[in-house]
């Protein structure tokens, strides 16, 4: 398992994505934290952090003037929508909002064909827009703290080279199905969503290696859950979970089975440890 997934069981997740702006834009860079700055020199601005910053609307609208612009993050700036012609950033590859109440998704995604990397927390967002299925460059898609609904369009099986879905403190009334179609997708984490159902059909997701479905009111595993071949790490705790089946002896490649919060018998668990020898178990 590499440092950054370890890091994200040991810490809470937002704390981890906070870091993640410090991997985009070109190695070397200056991170510019003033806007004033930035828009003043205009070229080679790479990488712009306005973190606490309270932003003043007439200056913010001239964001569109850093064409240059990677990697933008936005946190705590009093905002609820996105400065005129955001489009024109056609070269982000990351961008983040934290604490702003925005309402949707950037209006336009198809000028943003560049994006690796997109994260939305705390906002008031209840839907995933059909035009995501523009950003087929997108690798990493976190969204979370809302304590509303979360509606997934149909188009989102196109995000063909999404390898991590990070989706926390919203309701999801099952696991969209949309997931069981992203044949790159490597890592799944999805805490406090009210999932308490997930589909059989793993053998959609052959890359899946880290599997987190936490604090939500799940009572039963799939049988077909062994079909998720390089499954390496299962986290399921704090769930309603009594059983696991059979079947997860054939996840040769399981290190970590994480069960604390189940109401999990101590039969279950010896039962556990002989189908999984060589697999940590926490209960």
């Amino acid at each position: 398992m590499n440092l950054s997934l370890i890091v994200v069981f040991l810490f809470p997740v937002v704390l981890v994505s906070q870091n993640e702006f410090d991997k985009y834009g070109p190695m070397g860079s200056e991170v510019y934290t003033d806007l004033k700055t930035a828009v003043g020199i205009e070229k080679k601005i790479y990488k712009l952090d306005l973190s606490f910053k309270k932003l003043e609307p007439k200056l913010y609208d001239k964001l569109y003037k850093l064409s240059d612009l990677q990697a933008l993050k936005l946190s705590t700036n009093e905002v609820t929508q996105y400065p005129k012609n955001f489009d024109a950033l056609t070269n982000l590859i990351y961008f983040a909002s934290f604490n702003n109440q925005l309402t949707t998704f950037p209006p336009n995604l198809k000028p943003f064909f560049n994006l690796h990397y997109i994260e939305l927390q705390h906002t008031k967002i209840d839907s995933i827009p059909a035009q995501i299925a523009y950003l087929n460059k997108l690798q990493t898609l976190k969204f979370g703290n809302t304590d509303d609904t979360l509606k997934f369009p149909i188009t989102f099986h196109y995000l063909k080279k999404l390898s991590e879905v990070s989706i926390e403190n919203c309701i999801l009334d099952s696991l969209p199905k949309q997931l069981f179609n992203l044949p790159m997708l490597n890592y799944l984490y999805l805490s406090n969503t009210n999932t308490h159902y997930l589909s059989r059909h793993f053998e959609r997701l052959p890359n899946l290696e880290v599997l987190i479905i936490e604090n939500n009111p799940l009572k039963t595993i799939p049988f077909d859950i062994y079909k998720a071949k390089k499954l390496r790490f299962l986290s399921l705790r704090g769930n309603n979970i009594e059983k696991i089946p059979d079947s997860i002896s054939q996840l040769e490649n399981l290190t970590l089975l994480d069960l604390r919060g189940n109401p999990v018998s101590m039969d279950e668990i010896e039962k556990l440890k002989i189908l999984l020898p060589g697999c940590e178990i926490k209960f």
